[in-house]
């Protein structure tokens, strides 16, 4: 039976990226864990293909002072990019992780870093050296940019996007990108080209998350110092929740947004909910270089969708809420669900936990009522944005190969007819309505920030994730939002028991996990 043209086009894909991967790269055969091992953390120690220097240079270091390291000649750049290369090529034999390794293109980087800082005695900027991995998404001139569906293979870009130039400029090394689901519309990373990305933790029991799962299980596996993702939905600060790594969504217009494949319409994103860029790492203080990179980097002199607001990371008042922590005078409004969906036992018990510590430190708890808010509102009008103008690109670069939907969203992604002008118009004012709602609680109980649960379960299984709107509320009212892990569910968090009645279709399957 000949091959349908979306599988002449796998194959010829993954065949390109093998060829990218030297083989002395990769783990030997009779070295690679069995399938039913299911945590490989370890492997990359174990496994022989990295030195033990090279461990050092991967494992040893947050971003800051890996550059220390490099500038003080301790090691090279091309040291610390081969290290975290091979690395990078070992978690895409595991997890498949990437979709484009750059390794050729790295090297050279790295060598004219090298020769950079033999010149001039100096540092090319805040990043010399530090291999960083982007999503899929992000155009690179020469490189594809698929987000998962067949038709865009072998269509390389004629432009890089902002935000890799000023990566470069800040003296990066980008080595790779990374996998992202079909149309990154799901909350799995899974396409018909790359396959599945695996959580390192748990191959087959918890998903990698998505649409950013490439990116966060890479830098879980030290793969990269760090990585760029977009979240829409929440794809930044899901995958890098279950990989248990930091992720960040600043507010919109913080970080460019150009030179994104997303298979719509160009510009489109405009007209729904828009995504934003923000980094994933293993420890914020990569997250706060990251960020401070992008505000010097001014990018609103080349981006108008950029807000123009020079020191708007670095001026003092950015430090209010730590000063106040400090001074045992914060305040934080605690969301302890959404009002749709009931959190399970193990995210209940930890949230209190949580707000009991903040208590113990002086810190002031005050609960926020998801009704009263408004908050209980945003996932259903989250959900009339993402669908309002139709899936209709995106079907037809599925057809043009006849490549079948994930399933995970062969019933959800369906021809739909767009929104009308007035059906929209009326959307906006729904949303103007729940900003405002928003606006006065935090006037009302004068609040410094809020915390909420990235869901209402632990990590669960495969294209089992539920309920977004403990993320995705977060871009429809455009706050910045991060993640950090505050623990580790046991054995003994799954004993206690739902709580109230099922309050519907998301509840419902929640309790089902």
């Amino acid at each position: 039976m000949a091959l349908a043209p979306w599988e002449t086009i796998r194959d010829h894909k993954l065949e390109e990226q093998r060829s990218r991967i030297p083989h002395e790269w990769l783990i030997p055969r009779d070295r690679l864990p069995l399938d039913d091992v299911l945590n490989v953390m370890d492997v990359p120690r174990t496994c022989g293909t990295l030195s033990s220097w090279e461990l050092y240079i991967t494992e040893g270091y947050d971003a800051r002072s890996l550059v220390s390291a490099i500038g003080s000649k301790k090691f090279s750049a091309v040291e610390v990019t081969i290290a975290f290369c091979k690395r990078a090529a070992i978690s895409n034999q595991l997890l498949q992780t990437l979709t484009e390794p750059l390794f050729t293109s790295a090297l050279s980087r790295a060598r004219f870093l090298d020769d950079h800082l033999a010149r001039t005695s100096s540092l090319l900027g805040p990043l010399h050296g530090l291999p960083i991995s982007v999503k899929d998404s992000f155009n690179i001139t020469g490189v594809d940019s698929t987000v998962g569906i067949s038709a865009l293979a072998f269509h390389p870009s004629p432009s890089t996007a902002p935000l890799v130039h000023l990566l470069l400029a800040a003296g990066a090394v980008i080595h790779c990108k990374t996998n992202v689901p079909q149309t990154m519309l799901a909350m799995d990373s899974v396409n018909n080209i790359f396959g599945r990305v695996l959580n390192p933790m748990n191959r087959r029991q918890w998903t990698a998350g998505g649409s950013s799962g490439g990116e966060a299980a890479l830098v879980k596996m030290r793969g990269a110092v760090m990585g760029v993702g977009t979240d829409v939905g929440g794809s930044i600060r899901v995958p890098a929740a279950v990989n248990g790594i930091s992720g960040l969504k600043p507010g919109k217009g913080r970080i460019s947004a150009k030179g994104l494949v997303t298979g719509q319409e160009e510009e489109s994103g405009k007209v729904a909910m828009e995504a934003v860029v923000g980094p994933i790492a293993t420890n914020l203080d990569d997250i706060a270089l990251f960020m401070e990179v992008m505000e010097k980097g001014k990018m609103w002199e080349s981006d108008p969708d950029v807000r123009a607001e020079e020191g708007w990371w670095s001026r003092p008042d950015s430090y209010s809420v730590g000063r106040k922590f400090h001074d045992q005078r914060l305040k934080v409004g605690v969301i302890h669900n959404d009002g749709n969906t009931l959190p399970l036992p193990p995210v209940r018990n930890m949230l209190q936990q949580l707000s009991q510590k903040l208590r113990d430190r002086g810190i002031k708890t005050i609960p926020i009522d998801p009704h009263t808010s408004g908050f209980c509102k945003c996932q259903s009008l989250a959900n009339k944005f993402f669908g309002a103008k139709g899936p209709a690109r995106l079907l037809s670069l599925l057809e043009a190969t006849k490549e079948p939907l994930i399933p995970s969203l062969a019933t959800r992604l369906k021809p739909k007819t767009p929104v009308s002008l007035d059906e929209f118009r009326n959307l906006l004012v729904q949303k103007n309505e729940i900003e405002t709602q928003m606006l006065s609680l935090w006037k009302e109980l004068d609040i410094d920030l809020i915390i909420c649960p990235l869901a209402p379960h632990p990590v669960p299984p495969p294209d089992r994730w539920n309920a977004i709107g403990y993320t995705s509320s977060f871009v429809l009212l455009d706050y910045p939002a991060g993640v950090v892990q505050v623990g580790v569910v046991g054995e003994g968090d799954l004993d206690s028991e739902m709580e109230g009645e099922v309050r519907g279709g998301w509840d419902r399957v929640n309790r089902g996990l």
